[in-house]
């Protein structure tokens, strides 16, 4: 085999070598992975072969040799890599030992092609349990490239004839691929056991918020999510675009991330809760971010300063999405705010409270006038030069207090919309003082 043919697969292993090492030790891969695996190993060849065929003494020189390879790989290791000679020698002695494991591992492989699962299997639990503190992945691929080159170079040295010696560098090889499917296995399981953890966390962060979950605890995990304690949350809720999660959860973070927001999800048996960070302006993000919902209303509570108080905006979008039926043509996404007076009808008691302060309380604090010709125009029907005849002034003198009013309060009283608000506002306001609660 020439050096042309053994560059494909030196790439390979030195894609899959890192696993030696892995930080995770799960307790298998998922079915679709096993199926992924199998399918590439029959693809680069099978180990059906018999054992080793030439002479038994040269299994016993290469395993007696396995501390002269290892160090001969670690003098490589320390040429070539400056991070490498910077380890203390503790961790070198670590990796002087799983080197070793290796060597001992391709010599019973060599025997016995059938043991390559469970020699590589043993071979990463020898691992020290922290050493992917002390080494990243890059670093880890790099170390396995350098052993197997080593491992190239010096094996062949071992034979007895050429035909041993094409056997070894064949060997080594395909003990190699092994190696690199079994790492496959180990950092494609863990990193589904990583992401199936990150996706509970993330569901009880989001629950958290929705209860209203103590401020310490919900920060922790959200920080343990990557998620910036500091940052504005905005809660929007709805229906979940399909009945499955993991469809869900990518539709949405695709949306995100292509508006350069953070986001944290989780689906709630029939409702879609997610919690949008940054500042949302126009609402143009918030049109973006619906889009990843399915069909029906989508309410956005307000926009809070932190992800302490995301509570509340969780809150009042629940509360819009229950009262939302009540306005057939809500635009999407319906802010929270707009939907009051259907909250209001609804039982909220937030909702009433927020009429109450918001337009109420403005207009009758502003004098006895405007509440008149608030009250007047609503009742003629947005007729201004009924009104007028009505209060015996000039359709000016309406014209100029209705500008009064939404300054006031934000809502223009010949809009249809704003009228029901304000109509619905006073009402509330004067039940509350009748009530004695104003």
């Amino acid at each position: 085999m020439g050096t042309g043919e053994r560059k494909p697969l030196r790439a390979l292993v030195a894609l899959g070598g890192f696993s030696f090492f892995p930080a995770v030790r799960p307790r298998g891969p998922s079915p679709q992975v096993r199926a992924i695996l199998a399918v590439m190993s029959s693809a680069v060849g099978g180990d059906d072969q018999p054992g080793w065929p030439g002479e038994t003494s040269t299994l016993r020189e290469l395993e007696r040799s396995s501390g002269a390879l290892a160090a001969a790989s670690l003098a490589e290791m320390d040429t070539r890599l400056s991070w490498f000679r910077r380890m203390p020698a503790d961790q070198r002695a670590s990796v002087l030992l799983l080197i070793q494991t290796g060597v001992a591992g391709f010599v019973s492989w060599l025997q016995d092609p059938r043991q390559a699962i469970r020699l590589t299997a043993e071979a990463f639990r020898a691992a020290p349990k922290d050493f992917s503190r002390w080494v990243s992945l890059r670093q880890t691929v790099e170390l396995v490239r350098v052993a197997l080159e080593v491992f190239e170079q010096r094996l062949p040295q071992f034979a007895a004839d050429d035909a041993e010696r094409v056997l070894l560098t064949q060997g080594v090889l395909r003990y190699g691929r092994e190696i690199a499917f079994s790492a496959a296995t180990s950092y494609a399981t863990a990193a589904e056991a990583r992401g199936a953890w990150d996706a509970r966390l993330e569901a009880l962060v989001v629950d958290g918020i929705v209860r209203g979950d103590a401020e310490e605890s919900l920060l922790s995990r959200a920080t343990a999510l990557g998620w910036d304690p500091a940052a504005e949350a905005t809660v929007l809720v709805g229906n979940p675009p399909s009945d499955d999660p993991p469809a869900v959860v990518y539709e949405v973070r695709s949306k995100a991330a292509r508006n350069g927001r953070p986001v944290l999800l989780s689906v709630q048996g029939s409702r879609l809760v997610v919690v949008l960070g940054g500042q949302t302006g126009a609402g143009e993000v918030l049109s973006k971010i619906a889009t990843a919902f399915g069909d029906g209303a989508v309410v956005a509570g307000p926009t809070v300063a932190t992800l302490a108080e995301a509570h509340r905006s969780a809150s009042d979008a629940l509360s819009g999405l229950r009262a939302v039926v009540g306005w057939p043509t809500a635009p999407r996404p319906v802010r929270s705010l707009d939907l009051l007076p259907e909250r209001a009808l609804a039982g909220d008691p937030e909702a009433e409270w927020q009429l109450v302060d918001r337009f109420a309380r403005p207009l009758e604090d502003a004098g006895g006038s405007l509440l008149e010709t608030v009250d007047t125009f609503l009742e003629v029907g947005g007729v201004l030069e009924s009104c007028a005849r009505k209060l015996f002034v000039h359709p000016n003198t309406v014209r100029y207090r209705l500008r009064r009013v939404t300054e006031l309060t934000g809502r223009n009283a010949a809009d249809p919309r704003d009228a029901l608000v304000l109509r619905i506002a006073l009402s509330v306001g004067r039940l509350a003082r009748a009530r004695g609660l104003w």
